[in-house]
């Protein structure tokens, strides 16, 4: 029962980091119809970027993840502008190449400053907390608890807010959200913004458990593609319970089983559920 609890606990950690990260390639999709492949890049230069305003500057561990998703923010607003609006009416085949181009440019940045060795970031809280008989460590009730509060705000932003409501209409009727003043270039600036400092978040939150390299985003690229996938292409809540039944599935997995079925799970799940429901758990009808 003790191993149970602490795996749950782990599963929650990194179903909090896998939300995260979908949700931003998920508000991505709805909004320019395209994957963005170098979405994983930016969960790794966020990890960076943190690490750099930690250890470098002294910047307090919570102050330092929020710097670094603002420094992120921007990246993103630029990658937007760069990469992906001059192709905007170009087939999606051509957007997949660039955002490959930017996801290797990314990571050669990343060598160039840091080094491509393994550097590790340490914990602001060391120690556990004992919760049904069972020691949990701190940094993975911080993320849990913070992921649960980043994705209310978010909430709160997509359906309450002004902007979050223009990224909303432009996924549902991008045409008809035009039509009625809504500019989809900045909602694509905004959407790339939150994304990138959603990815992060979740790399600042995971990267005191995990070593930090400048190829650390590939494998999150294939969860995160199996999560909103599995969830339905566009649906916050499909990338949220998609992203925890994952994480769950693949820690529980990798207890009970064996390291390997933890890390192909994922997609046994993802084939499961596409032969039952092939436009995933929360699919909805999207107008172009």
């Amino acid at each position: 029962m003790t191993l149970f609890i602490q795996q749950l606990f782990n599963g929650l950690a990194l179903g909090g980091v896998y939300c995260l990260a979908a949700i931003g390639l998920t508000l991505v999709f709805g909004v320019l119809r395209v994957p963005n492949l170098a979405h994983g890049a930016l969960y790794m230069l966020g990890a960076y970027v943190t690490y750099f305003f930690l250890t470098t500057l002294g910047v307090p561990y919570i102050a330092a993840i929020g710097l670094a998703a603002l420094v992120l923010a921007v990246v993103g607003v630029v990658l937007e502008r760069l990469v992906f609006h001059p192709l905007r009416n170009s087939p999606h085949t051509h957007h997949m190449i660039a955002a490959v181009g930017a996801m290797f440019f990314f990571q050669a940045v990343a060598q160039v400053l840091w080094g491509a060795d393994f550097r590790r970031m340490e914990s602001p809280l060391s120690g556990s907390v004992t919760i049904l008989g069972t020691a949990i460590d701190w940094q993975r009730i911080i993320i849990v608890v913070t992921a649960v509060l980043v994705l209310a705000a978010l909430t709160w932003f997509i359906k309450r807010s002004i902007h979050g409501q223009t990224i909303e209409a432009i996924e549902q009727d991008r045409e008809g959200a035009s039509l009625v003043g809504i500019n989809p270039n900045v909602v694509s600036m905004l959407t790339f913004a939150v994304a990138a400092a959603l990815a992060t978040i979740a790399a600042g939150l995971v990267a005191p458990i995990n070593l930090l390299s400048p190829t650390m985003g590939a494998a999150l690229d294939l969860k995160v593609f199996a999560i909103i996938i599995l969830g339905g292409l566009g649906s916050l809540p499909g990338a949220i319970v998609g992203g925890f039944a994952l994480a769950l599935a693949e820690v529980m997995a990798g207890t009970y089983i064996s390291s390997a079925a933890g890390e192909a799970i994922a997609f046994v799940v993802l084939v499961v559920v596409l032969a039952v429901k092939p436009t995933g758990l929360f699919a909805k009808a999207v107008q172009r």
